[in-house]
């Protein structure tokens, strides 16, 4: 049974499963929007909430100090692949709405061609968007 049990396996075991995850979250935030299954997605979608929502609090919550939020994102380090720096974090923080959840949308889009896998493509929410809307 299945019970409690959350998450999917994406075909992979542990270790291979938390890089992918950490691959596309930095491909997530250096790029600010990526295409991928429906299933990483999601997936990733839990993921880059939890690194993006410790980004803005660590960002915004009074820390006015610049060592207290690298100290942070250096912490942060350990979920994000190397080429994201304290730099790209603080950008991405500043970007982000002020709110405490909802930092990424997914989109369905197509079927992919080759498998006919569902895709959708996956991105970061910036202050812009939400005031159009």
């Amino acid at each position: 049974m299945k019970h409690l049990k959350k998450g999917r396996k994406l075909g992979r075991k542990k270790k291979p499963r938390e890089a992918l995850l950490k691959i596309l979250a930095g491909e997530l935030i250096s790029r600010g929007k990526i295409e991928t299954t429906e299933a990483k997605a999601k997936e990733l979608k839990i993921f880059a909430e939890r690194i993006l929502g410790k980004v803005k609090g660590s960002f915004s919550s009074g820390k006015k100090d610049k060592s207290d939020f690298l100290s942070a994102a250096r912490n942060l380090k350990a979920s994000l692949p190397k080429n994201i720096g304290s730099k790209m974090l603080s950008e991405i923080a500043q970007s982000l709405p002020q709110k405490k959840s909802g930092f990424v949308r997914i989109i369905k889009t197509r079927s992919r061609r080759s498998d006919g896998a569902k895709m959708a493509q996956i991105e970061i929410i910036r202050k812009e968007e939400v005031k159009k809307q």
